[in-house]
């Protein structure tokens, strides 16, 4: 009995661990695509601000899929002439490049991402882990240096 004890302590302390959200990230979209307040804003000179959502429920239609991950809202940019400069890659394709299998769900930031078709700005990935997840190989991204 302590044993299996023992394991679902072990267990949920790496499940919570894994699963430690960074508060301080900031979410944002442009063209359908993931990426940070803060890449954007390195390119303030081609990007607009288009709309701030401060809550889930206020999200479009066409965002509300991620809802769950912007729970503290999300700001929406606008390429200024309609040019995306930016490199787009599905979170299935980074699997790949880091020999995961594609349809392993990805964390960001400590935020899950379980749809593997969403499409993100490579370049908010300042650091990457792969860690054992609930038995599975999975990809940790982090927009952060620490």
């Amino acid at each position: 009995m302590k044993k299996l004890l023992y394991s679902f302590l072990i267990l949920s302390s790496a499940t919570l661990f894994a699963q430690q959200k960074n508060p301080a990230v900031k979410f944002a979209v442009a063209d359908n695509a993931i990426g940070t307040v803060e890449l954007f804003n390195t390119r303030k000179n081609v990007l607009q601000v288009s709309k701030v959502y401060n809550t889930p429920a206020s999200l479009p239609q066409s965002l509300k899929k991620y809802s769950s991950v912007f729970t503290k809202g999300l700001t929406e940019y606008k390429f200024k002439n309609g040019e995306n400069i930016f490199d787009r890659m599905p979170l299935s394709d980074i699997n790949v490049q880091y020999k995961i299998p594609a349809n392993n769900p990805v964390f960001i930031d400590g935020y899950e991402f379980t749809d593997t078709s969403t499409v993100i700005y490579p370049e908010i990935k300042k650091r990457t882990e792969t860690k054992d997840y609930n038995g599975k190989k999975t990809l940790f991204i982090y927009t952060t240096e620490n």
